[in-house]
């Protein structure tokens, strides 16, 4: 019995792979807009701006605090009775880069303020303006608490985007989801979901530890 499913599941292994790219553009598409949607919300919360630093805070707590569920079903459902259609792609991209852009503003903010004050003071004292001192002094020294974390966050996001399944778009989960109706073995249909899922983070997973190994290099050199 199980040669027999077997040998179904391998004729609907085309069907994986087609889901498995709309997993990874999903997921690479969001990573690029989710990463300078966290790096400008980031710094700028760094800065000394009460009104800036309270709207970015409210914009973190309020994605990082609600299930990223229901903030799909906003995108899907809500948005197009305001006006504002989204097919089920779009949708799926728009929100998962405002859930990356945040937890990505938390990593890099706390990378920042990381940096002693010293630092600041100094780049200050060198007649930097406020952005060289960003780009020149203390966000070459911030990167290497950020990346680490980095790294993790995006692994997170590729498993989570499973769940834009649940708005009917076709990515590797919802392919498992619809081949275990013919192929009733939850095991090995959902075994080879797992294992497409582990082939694209394992090199993210392999980064992040040569991220920190490095960082843990540097920390006991210096």
């Amino acid at each position: 019995m199980w040669t027999f499913y077997f040998e179904r599941l391998i004729v609907s292994l085309p069907s994986f792979l087609n889901g498995i790219w709309v997993t990874v553009q999903i997921s690479g598409l969001s990573l690029i807009g989710g990463t300078l949607m966290g790096l400008v919300t980031g710094i700028l919360r760094t800065r000394d701006v009460k009104v800036l630093r309270g709207l970015i805070t409210i914009y973190v707590d309020v994605v990082r605090g609600t299930p990223y569920l229901i903030q799909i079903f906003i995108f899907f459902f809500i948005l197009p009775e305001w006006g504002l259609p989204l097919e089920a792609f779009g949708a799926a991209v728009a929100s998962l880069t405002l859930y990356a852009g945040a937890h990505i503003c938390e990593i890099v903010a706390g990378g920042i303020e990381s940096v002693p004050r010293g630092q600041w003071e100094a780049a200050r004292a060198s007649g930097f303006n406020w952005l060289q001192q960003m780009r020149l002094v203390i966000l070459p020294q911030a990167l290497g608490s950020i990346l680490p974390p980095l790294v993790g966050q995006y692994v997170l996001l590729i498993k989570n985007s499973s769940i834009v399944s649940v708005i009917g778009l076709m990515d590797v989960t919802r392919v498992g989801w619809l081949t275990v109706q013919r192929v009733p073995e939850g095991l090995m249909v959902f075994g080879l979901v797992g294992i497409l899922y582990f082939c694209v983070c394992y090199p993210l997973i392999q980064l992040s530890r040569w991220f920190e190994r490095r960082l843990t290099i540097r920390d006991t050199t210096l």
